[in-house]
């Protein structure tokens, strides 16, 4: 009961300090804008030093915005973002919308209201890849060129088979189209073999049990619980949530061949199984390609890129003006996701504007337990959610009323209003 008190006065300490953090922020960006409105601002044609941005998910777009809104009035600089998808891709909602349809066009959130309220010129937007990197240039597509004083690297992570973990598309219609195959590849299956028993695994496969309750669903984890990584407690909930459904569950187990012809998957242990559909939810790499080009000692054992605590590269020819922050960046985080890859883009967006007003960037990040909270689907109607860590961590149980989960709030939260798509891509100002 003690640890448990001492847990909450933490958490609520972290909760008060981002809350002041973003107050802060916003003041200032508030105050900025009055001064803007009255005293005008650099012109859009002088503002010719580059803060790129590369990769627009959580980690990238909240930096950009911050970034944007918070340059000084007179400030020759501007933040460009390369991101290649047309929207926003709300990937949390993925396992679920891979399952139940009609709601697959909610996972696209139009980008632009999220940073809306910038200095005309502070902005730019650019829809493409950024196929290299140099040390004061990016390349964006086959040949353009865009030059930067500071870049922030927020690629994230992701999977070379796409659903239900990413979707591998960047436009819109091409995501909504193939999420809709996969629900009906989902609801046309008797046999459904997922393999891995992370979070993408375990929602997809209880949600799949719970919308069809007649299918045949067999989780394949490779280690001796579902959700090994986190709490034994969510560990406990997670076997018992897929027990609850019917759910068949492999432990310690690995497919080591998949016959599509046959129909069949074949585990490390030589057992056969028949099968329609194999849903793979392994693999989810850190997207560091790039960088490991331009600075391979920085790529570590993992994949991740090696950064300082300020979230500079740890590249002492680099990381006087590249900074790195989200799912990419080596910051020993257990479990990524979106609150602490947005509060990485604070730490980023912060001390670039600290460096550009020729100050030195001091602040950190610490990754803190409280980032760690999950929110876990087990079927259409239940949810478990999991604050803290080890012994003492605060496991809560939960009804789903909604079958589109969060998406309502998510749009909401980056400028847009539900679920209303009436532009393709942001403007730049």
């Amino acid at each position: 009961m003690f640890q448990h008190t001492i847990l909450w006065l933490d958490a609520v300490a972290e909760i008060a300090a981002i809350v002041a953090a973003e107050v802060v922020r916003g003041m200032n960006a508030f105050f900025l804008r009055q001064q803007i409105r009255v005293l005008g601002s650099t012109p859009p044609e002088q503002r010719t030093q580059n803060v790129v941005v590369v990769g627009a998910s959580f980690a990238g777009y909240h930096a950009a915005r911050l970034m944007a809104r918070s340059l000084p009035r007179n400030s020759h600089y501007r933040v460009v973002v390369i991101e290649p998808n047309s929207h926003f891709q709300f990937t949390w909602l993925l396992p679920r919308f891979c399952v139940a349809p009609g709601h697959e066009h909610k996972a696209f959130i139009p980008y632009g209201g999220y940073i809306s309220g910038t200095a005309p010129g502070s902005l730019q937007w650019v829809r493409d890849w950024v196929t290299d990197i140099g040390k004061n240039i990016v390349t964006v597509g086959n040949e353009d060129v865009i030059p930067y004083e500071y870049l922030v690297v927020a690629t994230g992570s992701g999977v070379r088979q796409g659903l239900p973990s990413r979707v591998n598309a960047t436009d819109k219609t091409e995501g909504v189209k193939l999420l809709r195959e996969f629900q009906a590849s989902i609801q046309s299956a008797k046999r459904i073999v997922v393999v891995g028993g992370g979070a993408a695994g375990v929602e997809l496969a209880t949600d799949a049990k719970s919308k069809y309750p007649e299918k045949h669903v067999t989780l394949v984890h490779s280690r001796s619980a579902p959700m090994h990584l986190w709490a034994s407690s969510l560990q406990k909930a997670a076997l018992e949530g897929l027990e609850r459904l019917g759910c068949e569950l492999i432990l310690n187990e690995r497919v080591i061949e998949q016959d599509d012809k046959a129909g069949t998957i074949t585990l490390q242990s030589g057992k056969v199984m028949e099968t329609d559909c194999v849903v793979n939810c392994t693999g989810q790499k850190p997207s560091s390609e790039l960088i490991a080009k331009l600075s391979p000692s920085s790529i570590a054992s993992t994949g991740h890129i090696k950064v300082n605590p300020n979230l500079s590269i740890r590249d002492d020819s680099l990381s006087d003006r590249v900074y790195i922050c989200g799912d990419v960046a080596d910051t020993q985080t257990p479990n990524p996701n979106a609150r602490s890859a947005m509060l990485q883009g604070s730490v980023v967006a912060d001390n670039v504007l600290l460096a550009i007003k020729d100050q030195k960037p001091r602040h950190v990040y610490k990754n803190h337990w409280l980032q760690g909270f999950i929110k876990l689907t087990l079927g259409l109607d239940r949810s478990v959610s999991l604050f803290g860590h080890g012994e003492t961590a605060l496991l809560f149980q939960s009804r789903e009323k909604k079958e589109d989960l969060m998406a309502a709030q998510g749009w909401k939260h980056l400028g847009a209003k539900p679920f209303v798509d009436d532009s393709s891509s942001p403007k730049s100002c």
